[in-house]
C-alpha cells in the first residue's frame, strides 16, 4: 500500500510478469486422437441413456426414430463444417470467445465468457455431476443427499486432476472414453442377442404418424444428445499440427458419434420394440434386464456413471480455457489469465470454475431436481451464443478476407445459414419447453452487463493513469 492506495504496476512490469512461467501461453501438446477423445467423450454422455425413449415416443415409427438420429448427425456435421473453418483460421484457447471478439468486438465476447463461467460450462459440469450422483447412488447410497454428495465429490476430483496437468487430464479423458464406448457396444450386443419381443406384445406395431410438433420435439431431444462437439474449439491452440488435425478431429468425431447413436438406437428397437422403448423410463436398463436379469440394471448404472464422468472431465478440461482468455483481455479478471507452463493448465481458471460448479451443485441439491434445474438453467443461453458464433463465420468472411483459411466450409453461405437457422429453432424450443430455470440463466447472463460497464471504466482509468493510448 502507498498513500492509502492499492499498489498498481505500470504496463512494463505487467508485461514482464506475463512472460513468466505462471502466465505463459498454451503449447501444442494434444494429438489427433486426444482431440477425438475429447469430442466423443463430451458428446456421448448420459443423454444416450435418457433421451431415446423420449424420441421414440414423439416419432411414432422405428424408421423415423433412426432417421431422426441420422438427421441429428447431419445437422451436427453442418455445424462442425462451420467450426472447422473457424478453428483452422483462428486457433485460440478462447474458442467461441475469440471468434465473437473478432466479429463483434469485446462486449458480446465478454458476455459470452461471463455466461460460460457462470452458466454454460459450470452448469453443464453440475448437470453431469448430478447424473453421476443419481446412478452412483443406485450402486452405493450415501443417504438422503447421496446424489449431491457424489456430484460434489466428482467436481472436486475432476478439477484436481486437471489442475495437476494437461497430461493427467487428457489420459483420464482417453481412458474414460474407451470405457464409455465399450459400455455402449455392450448395449448394442444386448440388443442383438436378446430374444425378440413376444408375439403377443405390440412390439412391432406402428404408431400413428406423428404431427409436426411431435417431430420437432423429438429433434430437440436428439440435438441435445449430440451437443458438445463444439468444445473442440477451446483446445485449438494446444493441437499439434492444429490447422490440419482439428478439422479432422471434428469431422471424425461427428462420424463416430453418429455411428454409435444409430447402433444403440437400433439395438433398443430390436430388443424392446418401439412401444416398450417409448414407454420406458430407463431404456438401456430395461434392455439389459431382458438379457442379464436384475444384474443388468446395475451394469447400466455403472455405464451411465462412467459416461457422466467422461463428459464431465472433458467439460472441465475445455471450460477453463475461455476463462483464461477472459483474464487475458480484461484487467478485473487478470488472475484467470495465468497459465502454468509446467502443468500446461490455466490453474486459476480451473479453480474458479470448480468453485462455481460446486455452488450450482448446492443449488440443485436444494431444489431436489438437480438435473432438470441445470438443463433449464443452461439451454437458452447456450443457443443464443451458438447462433452468434454461426453468424460470426459470415461476418469474418466479409471483414477479414485476407486471413488464410486452410479449410473452407462447403456450399457457403448456405451451410452456415442452415446452421444458424437450426440454432434459432433450438433457441425457441429451449424457451418453449423449459421453466423458471431458463429465466434464472438469462438473469445471470444479464448480470454481466453492469460488470462489463465497470470493467470498461476500470480499463479507461488504467489507461489514463499510465497514459496509454486506446
Amino acid at each position: 500500500m502507498t498513500g492509502g492506495r492499492s499498489l498498481e504496476f505500470p504496463p512494463a512490469v505487467v508485461r514482464a510478469r506475463e512472460n513468466s512461467n505462471e502466465a505463459s501461453k498454451p503449447v501444442p501438446a494434444l494429438s489427433l486422437t486426444d482431440a477425438i477423445a475429447v469430442i466423443v467423450g463430451i458428446v456421448v454422455g448420459a443423454g444416450i441413456f435418457k433421451t431415446p425413449s423420449l424420441v421414440a415416443a414423439s416419432a411414432g415409427s422405428p424408421g423415423l426414430v433412426l432417421l431422426l438420429w441420422l438427421a441429428g448427425g447431419a445437422i451436427s456435421l453442418v455445424g462442425a463444417l462451420c467450426y472447422a473453418e473457424l478453428v483452422t483460421a483462428y486457433p485460440h484457447p478462447g474458442g467461441d470467445y475469440h471468434y465473437l471478439t473478432r466479429a463483434y468486438g469485446k462486449p458480446p465476447a465478454f458476455l459470452f465468457a461471463w455466461s460460460r463461467l457462470t452458466v454454460l460450462q459450470t452448469g453443464s459440469i453440475a448437470l453431469l455431476s448430478f447424473v453421476f450422483g443419481d446412478y452412483a447412488s443406485q450402486l452405493f447410497s450415501l443417504g438422503e443427499k447421496s446424489s449431491a454428495i457424489f456430484a460434489a465429490a466428482l467436481v472436486l476430483i475432476l478439477t484436481g486432476v486437471n489442475v495437476l496437468g494437461l497430461r493427467e487430464g487428457k489420459w483420464a479423458q482417453k481412458t474414460l472414453t474407451i470405457a464409455e464406448v465399450l459400455g455402449l457396444l455392450l448395449v448394442v450386443v444386448a440388443g442383438l442377442v436378446v430374444p425378440l419381443p413376444a408375439a403377443g406384445m405390440p412390439a412391432r406395431s406402428v404408431a400413428p404418424a406423428p404431427s409436426p410438433p411431435g417431430i420437432g420435439l423429438a429433434l430437440v431431444f436428439v440435438l441435445l444428445t449430440y451437443g458438445g462437439w463444439n468444445e473442440a474449439a477451446y483446445i485449438s491452440s494446444e493441437m499439434s499440427g492444429r490447422r490440419r488435425n482439428l478439422a479432422r478431429a471434428l469431422l471424425c468425431g461427428i462420424g463416430i458419434i453418429t455411428g454409435i447413436y444409430l447402433l444403440v438406437n437400433a439395438a433398443y428397437l430390436r430388443g424392446l420394440g418401439l412401444p416398450a422403448m417409448a414407454q420406458s423410463e430407463a431404456v438401456a436398463a430395461d434392455l439389459m434386464r431382458r438379457w442379464l436379469g436384475e444384474s443388468g440394471s446395475r451394469i447400466v448404472s455403472l455405464l451411465v456413471a462412467i459416461s457422466a464422468v467422461t463428459s464431465a472431465n472433458a467439460t472441465v478440461l475445455t471450460g477453463a480455457r475461455t476463462s483464461y482468455a477472459l483474464g487475458r483481455d480484461f484487467r478485473i479478471f487478470r488472475p484467470l489469465g495465468r497459465w502454468r507452463r509446467r502443468a500446461g493448465t490455466p490453474r486459476n481458471a480451473l479453480l474458479i470454475q470448480g468453485a462455481i460448479a460446486l455452488a450450482l451443485v448446492s443449488l440443485g441439491a436444494f431444489t431436489h431436481s438437480g438435473f432438470a434445474t441445470m438443463v433449464e438453467y443452461t439451454a437458452p443461453v447456450f443457443w443464443v451464443f451458438f447462433l452468434l458464433t454461426g453468424l460470426a463465420l459470415i461476418v469474418l468472411r466479409f471483414r477479414e478476407p485476407e486471413v488464410p483459411r486452410l479449410f473452407r466450409v462447403p456450399l457457403y453461405p448456405l451451410t452456415p445459414l442452415l446452421f444458424c437457422a437450426t440454432c434459432a429453432y433450438m433457441l425457441w424450443s429451449s424457451l418453449a419447453y423449459t421453466g423458471i430455470g431458463a429465466l434464472v440463466g438469462v438473469a445471470v447472463l444479464m448480470a454481466g452487463v453492469p460488470l462489463l460497464v465497470f470493467s470498461e471504466r476500470h480499463q479507461l482509468e488504467y489507461n489514463r493513469r499510465w497514459r496509454i493510448e486506446p
